[in-house]
């Protein structure tokens, strides 16, 4: 069975260049709101290149980050040096199964975009659900989103995702080529990434698998319930919107009991 967390090393040069054609900014603007009416720390996992880090602590939110993947924070970390807020926001490595604070520290802690659903184990998600609940201030918020719909994904071979120019006309030139495959007995969606990039007449292509599991709200409802959480809102737009089975956007909010 593969883990989770492979493939996000090697995709770290290209994460955010397809995620500006694809997801974009559109969730920043709510997570820096619930971020800021916190009234304390927060701590985003699985922070990546600083997507949503950079812009809460530009915000003035004190945020900590943990991330595994080295060449993802060593992205966030030249980020955050440039913009100069370095007061504000720390980055960690380290694995969101074992965090490295000994007392409840947070105020929030949040699960952007799928990051729970690279947990591949039920034993790996129930560990980190833990882990958050005891890092968590009481009463503190716990705000998570899930890939929506999983299942409905279709199986594709070898299609042209995106391309275009990665920085600036001049540089390099990308394509993306995709592969999706369900595994259904295992619950898993398996994406595989191919991205061609070119510089004049050389090119490289650089491949990875990216494995998400399948958890529904519900799903993850139940967990957060056993884990020592009350739920407080389901969420399916990023303007706070109620969550329904056909929404695009699967969010969850909850307190720590």
């Amino acid at each position: 069975m593969p883990q989770g967390y492979e493939g996000w090393d090697d995709y770290a040069p290209f994460y955010d260049w397809e995620n500006a054609r694809t997801l974009g900014r559109r969730d920043v603007p709510f997570w820096r709101n619930l971020a800021l009416h916190a009234g304390g720390p927060v701590l985003e996992l699985g922070c990546g290149t600083g997507r949503i880090s950079l812009p809460l602590a530009k915000a003035g939110v004190d945020l900590v980050g943990i991330d595994r993947s080295a060449p993802m924070l060593a992205r966030a970390r030249t980020r955050i040096r440039r913009a100069k807020i370095a007061d504000r926001a720390q980055l960690v490595r380290g694995d969101i199964r074992f965090l490295p604070f000994t007392v409840p520290t947070f105020e929030m802690v949040m699960a952007p975009y799928g990051v729970l659903q690279s947990l591949l184990r039920e034993r790996d998600l129930a560990a980190t659900l833990a882990e958050v609940r005891r890092v968590l201030r009481p009463g503190g918020t716990f705000g998570l989103e899930l890939v929506a719909d999983l299942p409905s994904w279709q199986e594709y071979k070898k299609r042209l995702s995106l391309t275009g120019w990665r920085h600036r006309p001049g540089g390099a030139h990308v394509t993306l080529v995709e592969t999706v495959r369900q595994d259904r007995a295992r619950r898993l969606t398996i994406f595989n990434q191919e991205f061609i990039e070119r510089r004049g007449r050389s090119s490289r292509t650089h491949s990875f698998a990216l494995t998400f599991r399948t958890l529904s709200i519900p799903q993850m409802a139940r967990r957060l319930e056993k884990s020592g959480f009350t739920i407080t809102a389901l969420l399916g737009d990023y303007r706070g919107g109620p969550w329904d089975p056909r929404a695009e956007v699967w969010m969850i909010l909850a307190k720590a009991r």
